[in-house]
């Protein structure tokens, strides 16, 4: 039996409305998942100009409804996390170890934008009496999600703060994965993290988890430079907006080290003009890493590599849900990965609006959407 949800819905044009979309019985490998909350980001702002309508919403948390008649490791009442970049383990890329760029099932690694149908049963949600695509093959900002059961993640945790649960799937994965998973920071070790946003705090705190000696970040916003120390930045520099490439700012990072580059530097600002700047933030054989995930043209000037320098363009974090979900959750348990924090405002969904327009003020760390 089909099920109504209250939805947010991009209506191709660079708006969006709140209305009722109809969710259908899950297929034999789908399931259907009460969505509790639903983080924000800013390719869901971005999903309003894909031309097309579209449930909105890649991040979320939630519990089971309902299973398919050939899913057997999740029934009615599971808690879990839900992963838009959902591994086949079949391809040549999941029986390497990158799930995350699944040849199969990645809207963005095997040539999707985030927003075509890719493996997912389309018919399975609609609207106004048509089939309607759902955001990275989820739209979790919907009271119901129609998914396949490999995009979930079990949480087993009593009393699940399901704000905290709900941004793991994309911003934190990606900030503590590039640090951990693609550049494997090593312990007593120096970093710079660029950008201060909810990435970039997602790094320096990975930085920290890791055992990294100094960890400099670097702003152009004051108030995003001091919610970096809470997160874990032993130094911070305010960047000039003139400073092209972070010049003058490497400099600085120069003379914070004692004559010597970093020996790591993660890009999290999405600023084209900076992809080289991490770079610039290196010593001879140390690694940059574009965090980001930039994807346009740029000049790069090929000295900033001399010498042995390591440049990585990771795609989120390198992720291995069924993994790195669980260890995230338990360093959150632990106290270490600072999800409460970095959490700076719930919303209900009718207050999206708002949502998004604190969002690209820059006032929120990261903002939720939360559903009774």
């Amino acid at each position: 039996m089909s099920i109504k949800a209250k939805t947010a819905v991009a209506t191709g044009d660079g708006k969006f409305i709140i209305d009722t979309v109809t969710v259908a019985e899950p297929k034999a490998d789908e399931v259907l998942v009460k969505i509790k909350a639903a983080g924000l980001c800013h390719t869901d702002y971005d999903s309003l100009t894909w031309g097309k309508p579209i449930v909105m919403g890649h991040e979320g948390a939630g519990v089971v409804e309902t299973v398919g008649a050939a899913v057997k490791d999740f029934a009615e009442g599971d808690q879990v996390i839900l992963n838009w970049a959902t591994p086949c383990m079949h391809c040549f890329q999941c029986q390497e170890g990158n799930q995350h760029i699944c040849e199969n099932n990645s809207p963005v690694a095997a040539g999707g934008n985030g927003h075509t149908p890719g493996h997912a049963h389309l018919e399975g949600t609609q609207w106004q009496g048509k089939a309607i695509e759902r955001s990275f093959n989820l739209g979790t900002l919907s009271e119901y999600a129609l998914v396949k059961v490999s995009a979930l993640v079990k949480v087993s945790e009593e009393n699940l703060n399901f704000s905290a649960a709900a941004i793991v799937s994309c911003g934190v994965m990606t900030g503590y994965g590039s640090v951990v998973n693609a550049a494997e920071l090593v312990a007593g070790s120096t970093s710079v993290v660029l950008g201060c946003g909810g990435v970039g705090l997602n790094a320096i705190n990975a930085c920290a988890i890791s055992g990294a000696h100094r960890i400099i970040a670097i702003d152009i916003n004051p108030n995003k430079l001091e919610l970096a120390k809470q997160f874990g930045a032993t130094d911070i520099i305010l960047a000039d907006k003139d400073d092209i490439g972070l010049n003058k700012a490497a400099k600085e990072v120069e003379k914070l080290l004692g004559g010597r580059l970093a020996d790591y530097a993660f890009e999290c600002t999405a600023i084209p003009a900076l992809g080289a700047a991490p770079l610039a933030m290196v010593r001879n054989a140390g690694t940059a890493v574009q965090v980001s995930g930039i994807e346009e043209e740029i000049t790069i000037d090929m000295r900033l590599f001399e010498w042995d320098k390591i440049y990585m363009n990771p795609l989120y974090g390198k992720c291995r849900p069924q993994i790195d979900f669980p260890k995230l959750m338990g360093l959150y348990k632990k106290g270490d990965l600072l999800l409460d924090q970095m959490i700076t405002k719930e919303y209900k969904l009718d207050q999206l609006e708002a949502a998004f327009a604190d969002m690209l003020k820059g006032k929120n760390a990261k903002g939720v959407v939360v559903f009774d």
